[in-house]
């Protein structure tokens, strides 16, 4: 249908992203609903989506994909929604600089490729929509998520100074900043963790034993506040469907009440409170 608004999201696997491909195609919108690996494109074809892969840290992969959707929708496309991400766990002077460096090329240059990319398509046809998933974690910085905080806040960073500079195009550039949402986030740092992190070897061996091995490994259930993917989903509606929409919107009770200590404490006392956890 020529008419139908079509959108691509990354990082559609599982949770917020997979969320966001079934919930828009429920609405009407054509999903490109892309995985960084080939099993999880394959599986979501096998429930009707169109789903290339996109590796954000394969350039080729990200090109390939964004031709196969040109050509699918004859040229067009009305949103981005970049999503797919991963972290790194573990403190700042146990990162590896190669661990941080691997963690920016997925979640900061491999957005920054695949929106440049897009901008062009969207500049021709009058229109569009960008949205980035960034964090509660990109504008506070909680202990022993450095490589992932970091990422988060230069993303905030690039995705304000694009919207700013995108005020004389027809193109809105929107940041969701979740806070805990129930997805397999946690999990999927594992491999990443085991790979990098030498924490037995670390001056802070106790307190990962203490804190993190534990958060890392146990089942202890949802955290405090945590919300669905759907709730996600609600905000990316908003931001791709409102007339005039908002340049952040935040998701959870965590995120507006990190804003709002963000803006009102002294930094001692906020960072007092973030290490008391």
């Amino acid at each position: 249908m020529a008419s139908q608004k079509s959108i691509l999201i990354t990082g559609c696997s599982s949770g917020i992203g997979l969320d966001a491909a079934r919930g828009l195609r429920a609405r009407g919108w054509r999903v490109f609903a892309s995985c960084r690996a080939e099993v999880d494109c394959e599986r979501l074809q096998a429930e009707g989506f169109e789903a290339p892969r996109i590796d954000y840290a394969d350039t080729a992969s990200i090109t390939a994909a964004v031709t196969d959707v040109m050509r699918a929708t004859g040229g067009t496309l009305e949103a981005l929604f970049n999503n797919g991400a991963f972290a790194t766990p573990g403190a700042v002077e146990d990162l590896p600089t190669d661990a941080l460096r691997a963690n920016f090329e997925t979640n900061v240059f491999g957005w920054h490729e695949l929106t440049r990319q897009v901008i062009p398509v969207m500049r021709a046809q009058g229109h569009g929509r960008i949205v980035n998933c960034s964090s509660v974690l990109g504008f506070v910085a909680l202990p022993w998520r450095g490589s992932y905080n970091a990422t988060k806040h230069a993303l905030e960073g690039l995705t304000d100074t694009l919207r700013v500079e995108m005020r004389d195009t027809p193109i809105h550039v929107i940041t969701i900043q979740p806070g805990p949402i129930g997805t397999k986030f946690r999990q999927n740092a594992i491999p990443h963790f085991e790979r990098w992190i030498d924490w037995k070897a670390s001056a802070r061996s106790a307190q990962y034993e203490r804190r993190l091995i534990k958060r890392l490994y146990a089942n202890s259930g949802p955290d405090p506040f945590e919300l669905p993917p759907d709730a996600v989903t609600r905000k990316l509606i908003k931001a791709l469907e409102t007339a005039n929409p908002r340049p952040h919107y935040k998701v959870t009770t965590p995120t507006y009440l990190m804003e709002g200590l963000r803006r009102t404490l002294p930094r001692r006392a906020l960072d007092w409170i973030i290490a008391k956890g």
